[in-house]
């Protein structure tokens, strides 16, 4: 092994035992069976303790996946060393929650120094929510947006037809429709992958034996031709004969490992928290009885990351715009009864609502409500179906990178006359410790209708009152409406050397309206949703310095407001400022509007650029939107 981990807090060198394992003989010796268990211990105790330093540091992160499958692991590192000609010794996992994993492997093989896995998540530490390939040393592979993976993997066997290839999945990563894909390839093919799926009845939003009826992993396998063994998680002897049986299987063939999700730790066991990173208070508990003082000691010392800037023009509270939303659907569905709501609104969630507000609604008014799976493209169909009927609305939620994945359905709900309300939570970079696999930055590739009539409109509210106020105003109209938020709370947009918000008593939103926040002669930056209050920063200490400049809010972002596309285009400059991704945001379409009405500003536009950072806040700075960057730009177009 490479150096001592005495000063990590769990010396993990010295108590880790190297295991030869041979798939052709299921049975564990006494020795190997017992070395098998101290491993297993041991490396689940240090996923509790590193990934609890993301915890400390209020960077979040995911514990029970890895947490959980360490008996695999533990048992694939086994094979690795018995058998080092037959396998490709990488340890593929299909959504990448359980990146702790990958990451304490990289620390086992000796990329990364032990002690550096306490800065879990931490901005520019190379260890970010999900594992990116070419960033952290020792990853092979990138993952993170479910069931994304298989088929990929399924390349991979193609490319290596001598080698055994293993993917550790889950039952809810195996909701999704791609999976089914990959099996049937798999299957087509008779390919040499091999799957090890953590059973545990527990996705974010609870339990799928409950909210997906009749849903069998394992008979779903079967039925696409799969060879399947099921497995107690945490019997060693039977858990290790199934993976011997898999292994040598012909073709394509999968463990499913029963187990309660964070099997041990109190409190957790069983759970939907334990999808999610384990508190400190529990993790602290839990090497206590196991006696890591040192490991409690340090983990105790964590403080929470703090990014002190103190903004002008906006308030000090903050606000969720992903939960206001779901606040405000509620709020309209007030005058209707329970039997009225039910028969005219449909809200599908895709295992995300407490991520993205549904759970309001859910708790609220749940005769409109449907718990479905991770299984978005199906579930925006359903609600766009649900939304074809005259005088209904289908309502749909997810992840706003996760759009991605339903362009295709958003085209066929076009071209239907659905009308679906979309809100697409977690845009931009804002607190994306996810990191770039979460980046929710090409939202304009759901406006792919042609212009002839096309009423699909893409709304990003700037605060919690716009929010309130854009829900109420579009929530019955026709088409399909994307509302947007960002993961981060956001404060109030104050008016001008006020306390007074913007968007207060008496508002209303205006679809397709540009608004002017600050009117200036030297020039506009354009702007949206989380970008407005640090837009409003730069703007003012500018403004407070002699320097004219306004501020436009254009919370439609894909309908040109011609009078004050006219006002700010007529100006000296125009600076385009967004969190989207640059070669297909606002500000690669803002030039295009403007040149088509002979507007000839000097012209500008930031977004996002760069692969992340990790970290939350820090993301933001990391791709240059903050508002010294944007003063910086501004002063640049003078």
């Amino acid at each position: 092994m490479a150096s001592a981990t005495a000063d990590f807090g769990i010396d993990v060198f010295a108590r880790y035992k190297e295991i030869s394992l041979d798939p052709t003989n299921p049975t564990l010796t006494a020795e190997q069976k017992a070395d098998l268990l101290s491993n297993i211990s041991l490396l689940r105790d240090t996923i509790v303790y590193f990934t609890a330093s993301g915890a400390a540091r209020g960077v979040s992160g995911h514990t029970g996946g890895p947490y959980d499958t360490i008996p695999e692991v533990c048992i694939l590192l086994g094979l690795f060393k018995g058998s080092a000609d037959k396998f490709l010794p990488i340890v593929y996992d299909e959504s990448g929650h359980r990146v702790a994993t990958q990451y304490l492997l990289s620390a086992l093989a000796g990329h990364l120094p032990f002690e550096h896995l306490l800065h879990y998540r931490e901005a520019n530490s190379k260890l970010p929510g999900h594992p990116e390939l070419g960033l952290t040393p020792g990853i092979a592979f990138s993952s993170g947006r479910l069931g994304h993976l298989w088929s990929f993997v399924n390349g991979v066997a193609m490319a290596h037809p001598d080698k055994t290839l293993f993917m550790l999945g889950s039952d809810g990563a195996q909701q999704e429709g791609d999976d089914d894909e990959a099996a049937r390839m798999a299957v087509a093919q008779g390919l040499n992958v091999k799957l090890l799926l953590d059973d545990n009845d527990v996705t974010i939003a609870g339990h799928p034996s409950e909210y997906l009826k009749g849903y069998s992993m394992t008979n779903t396998l079967k039925g696409h031709g799969m060879t399947v063994f099921d497995a107690p998680g945490e019997d060693i002897e039977k858990l290790y004969s199934a993976v011997c049986s898999a292994v040598t299987a012909k073709g394509p063939a999968a463990v499913v490992v029963k187990r309660k999700m964070a099997p041990g730790i109190k409190g957790l066991e069983g759970t939907s928290h334990a999808h999610d990173v384990i508190p400190v208070k529990v993790a602290v508990e839990y090497l206590k009885e196991r006696g890591y003082d040192q490991a409690v000691s340090k983990l105790e010392a964590i403080t929470l990351n703090s990014l002190a800037y103190l903004y002008t023009g906006s308030g000090k509270e903050k606000f969720a715009n992903r939960v206001v939303f779901g606040e405000a659907v509620v709020s309209v569905l007030e005058p209707l009864s329970a039997a009225e709501a039910k028969e005219r609104v449909l809200v599908v969630d895709s295992d995300l609502e407490g991520s993205t507000g549904l759970s309001v609604i859910h708790k609220k008014r749940p005769e409109v409500f449907l718990s479905s799976g991770i299984m978005e493209r199906g579930n925006f169909s359903a609600a766009a179906g649900f939304g074809a009927s005259k005088g209904k609305v289908g309502i749909f939620s997810t992840f706003s990178a996760f759009c991605e994945m339903i362009i295709s359905e958003l085209t066929m709900a076009r071209l239907n006359m659905a009308n679906v309300l979309c809100h697409f939570s977690h845009s931009g970079v804002d607190e994306m410790a996810d990191n770039t696999c979460h980046f929710g930055i090409n939202t304009f590739f759901a406006d792919n209708g042609l212009i002839d009539g096309d009423t699909t409109r893409l709304y990003f509210p700037a605060d919690a009152n716009q929010m309130r106020a854009a829900v109420a105003k579009v929530f019955w109209d026709e088409g399909i409406r994307l509302i947007i938020s960002t993961r981060a709370k956001v404060p109030l947009i104050l008016k001008e050397n006020s306390e007074e918000p913007y968007y207060g008593e008496g508002y209303e939103f205006v679809p397709s309206k540009d608004e002017f926040i600050r009117t200036g002669s030297a020039g506009y930056v354009v702007t949206f949703g989380e970008m407005v209050y640090r837009a409003i920063d730069a703007v003012d200490r500018l403004r407070s310095q002699g320097v004219d400049v306004g501020l436009v809010n254009k919370s439609t972002l894909n309908v040109v407001d011609e009078d004050a596309l006219r006002i700010y285009g007529s100006s000296p400059f125009v600076l385009v400022l967004e969190s989207l991704n640059q070669k297909t945001g606002l500000g690669s379409k803002m030039g295009t509007w403007l040149l088509e009405r002979q507007l000839t500003p000097k012209y500008k536009y930031i977004g996002t650029t760069k692969e992340g950072c990790g970290g939350l806040g820090e993301q933001i700075f990391h791709q240059g939107l903050d508002p010294q960057s944007v003063i910086k730009a501004i002063r640049s177009l003078q």
